[in-house]
């Protein structure tokens, strides 16, 4: 329920293994193209990386040991690369190796966020221009308001996602940052030519080269799991929206019927909307990642003891409930079954209250605003303490009915579908508009 198949495959042992041997690949194949270690020697470690057959049961016992896995790896890389093994992690660190590996990691990670943002985006847009036009009541401290339309509720959403697509595309170049520079960060092992090992490294890799050091400078990943707390915070959003339109005295969307799902134990009519559950779990899940991942921020000197490790639990944690959370909200969005005749109904439950500011500013330009304000609101108490209808109440008000231009007048300016403001210009706002 918090995951999906393919983030699972990404952060798997095996892929992140993988990662570590793609990225001591590239460094030898760097080194050798600038003649620190011999050609040959960089292609049989290349060779070796993807041929070699893991132990991971003494992988995983030496890991165990040493605390980190690198040390072990290499020894297993080092034996699979005969000859050339002497040349494996040529004046890397540890965490050079780890911290590309991840942001490896989350660049494939990343990939299918934003092509399931734009999965989400898409369906959003049909909603959105579906009901461009569809009546339902606008909701302020859980109280009706004013009158809005479901495709304008769906647009809000909508403008959330387009935003989250822009920050990914314009967070990668401060995320995608490969990482070799030694033990103290200061490349002393390779020398002069430690840079340019660096910029080819990261050229291997696809990734972008550092001005510096970012062993202990971490707010390239916290910044990756911030974002992911931006988007599970917007999906959270809309699944409470959805959870609670969704409530039997609501009546105004139902999650997609699938026999079973959200089904009781006991309560044979129970569907309840299981999909916005999950979304909501997920963020608020997320969200303490997002804390981890800023106070893992706080590292001590040049390289960290502890704060680095937080990483290794919140960021993959992060990137399995934001998929979860972005499979939850495709699969609930495609399927929402709106209920057009509820929406219209709820309008009507406060019997012409939900237009009372219509009414005041309508005949403000006669009576004055704070007077109309004041004359609206003793025909709203009365309805509220005597029941009612608002159009009937101030049809016995003179003053308002000369105002407003007698019953016709009233009658108009107390349909809900009248007093829409820009809903629909809105909607079409966001709908032109088109992400990074």
């Amino acid at each position: 329920m918090f995951g999906t198949a393919e983030m699972r495959a990404v952060f798997s042992d095996q892929a992140l293994v993988g990662r570590y041997l793609e990225a001591e690949a590239a460094l030898a194949r760097a080194q050798a193209r600038l003649d620190i270690i011999p050609d040959e020697a960089a292609a049989a470690i290349d060779a070796a990386s993807r041929s070699i057959e893991i132990d991971y049961e003494t992988l995983r016992h030496e890991t165990e040991i040493v605390g980190y896995p690198i040390l072990p790896l290499v020894h297993q890389l080092a034996k699979a690369a005969g000859e050339a093994g002497r040349y494996v992690h040529w004046g890397a660190t540890t965490q050079d190796i780890m911290d590309t590996a991840t942001v490896l990691q989350i660049r494939a990670a990343l990939v299918v966020v934003d092509r399931d943002l734009r999965a989400v985006r898409a369906v959003l847009a049909d909603l959105a221009r579906k009901y461009r036009d569809t009546p339902m009541a606008g909701r302020t401290h859980l109280q009706q308001a004013l009158p809005i339309t479901f495709g304008y509720k769906a647009a809000v959403w909508l403008s959330s996602i387009d935003r989250h697509i822009e920050r990914l595309a314009q967070a990668l170049p401060r995320i995608l940052l490969g990482e070799f520079s030694g033990a103290a960060g200061t490349l002393a092992s390779i020398g002069t030519a430690g840079l340019e090992v660096q910029r080819l490294y990261c050229e291997e890799l696809g990734l972008h080269q550092p001005p510096i050091t970012w062993h202990v400078a971490r707010d390239g990943l916290a910044e990756a799991v911030t974002l992911l707390g931006l988007i599970t915070g917007t999906l959270g959003k809309i699944a409470t929206d959805v959870m609670i339109m969704s409530a039997t005295e609501f009546g105004e969307v139902s999650e997609p019927f699938v026999p079973g799902r959200g089904a009781s134990s006991t309560m044979p009519q129970k569907r309840n909307p299981i999909s916005s559950e999950l979304i909501l779990a997920a963020a608020k899940a997320v969200r303490q990642h997002v804390a981890t991942m800023l106070d893992g921020m706080i590292h001590d000197f040049e390289r960290a003891t502890g704060p680095w490790h937080l990483e290794w639990v919140s960021l993959p944690e992060s990137f399995h409930l934001t998929a979860s959370a972005l499979a939850n909200a495709k699969f609930m969005l495609t399927g929402l079954v709106v209920h057009e005749d509820r929406m219209r109904a709820n309008l009507d439950l406060t019997h012409g209250l939900i237009v009372a500011e219509a009414v005041m500013m309508a005949a403000a330009p006669v009576l004055g605003r704070q007077h109309a304000h004041d004359v609206v609101y003793d025909a709203c108490r009365k309805a509220i303490e005597g029941g009612g209808d608002l159009a009937d109440i101030l049809a016995g008000t003179p003053e308002v009915m000369a105002a407003l231009g007698g019953k016709d007048g009233i009658r108009r300016y107390c349909d809900p579908t009248n007093y829409l403001g820009l809903c629909g210009e809105m909607v079409d706002r966001v709908l032109r508009a088109r992400p990074l």
